[in-house]
């Protein structure tokens, strides 16, 4: 899907690590699984895949804003969890520009996993779970904007 752009690789300035490690993480928890719970409305999740989450806890960190996300799926629902799990089942860090790239389809995981640039941790078969449920997205094509010129 080429969009005439492209994310470049980048790291944001530690400066925004140190004050993002000062923030509530539960914001980015309810804003994740909000969006989450928007795609599988928009039928964007497959079902039948989404019943294999079931009490499954996942932390998704982005490394350079210091900001985390940690959700669960239980009852047909994303739900955010508060606390972040000491050994969630499975989680995610890399930079912002890695998680856009990958939002973009730019690059897949697969890519980003052996150039060091994302990290999964935790039960491999979830992982693979995820990475096909991902695969599988396909997103809807917004019409194009006009572009406007004075």
């Amino acid at each position: 899907m080429n969009h005439g752009f492209s994310i470049p690789r980048f790291k944001l300035p530690g400066l925004i690590a140190a004050i993002g490690a000062q923030l509530p993480q539960w914001p980015h928890s309810l804003a994740l699984a909000t969006a989450l719970n928007a795609a599988t409305k928009l039928g964007l999740l497959r079902e039948d895949s989404l019943a294999l989450l079931e009490g499954r806890s996942f932390l998704v960190e982005v490394a350079d804003v210091a900001g985390q996300a940690s959700f669960t799926y239980r009852g047909g629902l994303f739900r955010p969890l508060f606390k972040v799990p000491a050994n969630p089942d499975l989680s995610f860090r890399a930079n912002l520009s890695a998680f856009l790239q990958l939002l973009a389809r730019q690059e897949d995981p697969d890519t980003l996993f052996f150039n060091r640039e994302l990290s999964i941790v935790g039960d491999t078969e979830l992982g693979l779970l995820i990475k096909n449920m991902l695969d599988a997205v396909e997103w809807p094509q917004l019409p194009r904007l006009p572009i406007l010129r004075p």
